[in-house]
């Protein structure tokens, strides 16, 4: 009866053969998921660069229900969260500050969360997808921070 012997070079080698199968497996699989996560909390990322001017804009939502998407304010990149029974453009302060926008009259704004006090102000551009609509009234709020809410 003839028994195989297996050397220790062999054995080594079939090792690190099964270790580097592992980790590009490990590599791959973390790279598609962080795709397919990026997906669920960001699906309307590209918005901006794939619809040409005048088509309708169709955005989805995204893993925790809201409808967020890269747009401009005044040309400056921002991320808007949609609210579809809003009747201003809400703009943190943070934010106000970095489009040098100023603060017209005074207003009390109903929210979720009850009144708030904050001040009108005039955006000349705001762009979603391939729309654009000039002369905008907007509404400063400075209870609000925007940086609280997203990082660079």
């Amino acid at each position: 009866m003839a028994t195989h012997m297996t050397t220790p070079i062999a054995q080594r080698g079939s090792i690190v053969m099964m270790l580097l199968f592992w980790i590009l497996l490990m590599a791959v699989g973390t790279w598609w998921i962080h795709g397919g996560l990026e997906e669920m909390m960001r699906p309307n990322a590209n918005v901006v660069h794939t619809l040409p001017a005048g088509e309708p804009v169709t955005l989805k939502r995204n893993r925790a229900g809201h409808f967020e998407s890269p747009g401009r304010i005044n040309g400056v990149s921002v991320t808007f969260l949609l609210d579809t029974g809003a009747t201003y453009v809400s703009i943190p302060t943070d934010l106000a500050h970095e489009l040098g926008l100023e603060p017209g009259r005074s207003a009390w704004f109903n929210t979720a969360n009850g009144r708030v006090a904050g001040a009108l102000t005039a955006l000349e551009e705001v762009s979603l997808g391939g729309l654009k609509v000039q002369n905008v009234q907007g509404q400063l709020a400075p209870a609000w921070s925007a940086t609280r809410y997203y990082s660079a």
